[in-house]
């Protein structure tokens, strides 16, 4: 039965660093890719960053290049964002999201979040 579930969110201070994981089932075929997505309070969600399991490909938002890192385990059950460097504008539920190959674009993230399955997400939490 298909299902993500993430853990790993909490409280850090600026400069942190905290790894985010999402227990992945169902989703391991080559028409799903696998990303991370966030949603600040207020606003709406946005993509964080994403991978095609099969190639390796990732892809990341402007914000997250230099400082965040998506990855999986060998087995692929686990989906990884590693993240450096937080900042208080990093505050948000973290959420883990499988979504069809066909809809994404060039950016790596789906056309429509309502394409997208979805974890229950973590709250991650940086202070200033």
């Amino acid at each position: 039965q298909a299902h993500l579930a993430e853990s790993g969110g909490g409280s850090v201070q600026a400069g942190g660093s905290l790894r985010l994981s999402c227990a992945v089932s169902g989703y391991k075929d080559l028409s799903y890719f696998l990303g991370w997505f966030r949603q600040a309070p207020g606003k709406g969600r946005e993509g964080v960053a994403s991978i095609y399991p099969f190639v390796g490909a990732t892809y990341y938002a402007d914000f997250a290049k230099g400082r965040f890192t998506i990855s999986q385990d060998n087995d692929k059950n686990t989906l990884f964002l590693q993240m450096l460097d937080l900042k208080a504008e990093d505050t948000a539920i973290y959420y883990c999201a499988a979504f069809p190959s066909d809809t994404v674009t060039r950016d790596g993230f789906p056309r429509d979040l309502a394409f997208a399955r979805w974890g229950q997400g973590t709250q991650v939490t940086v202070s200033s």
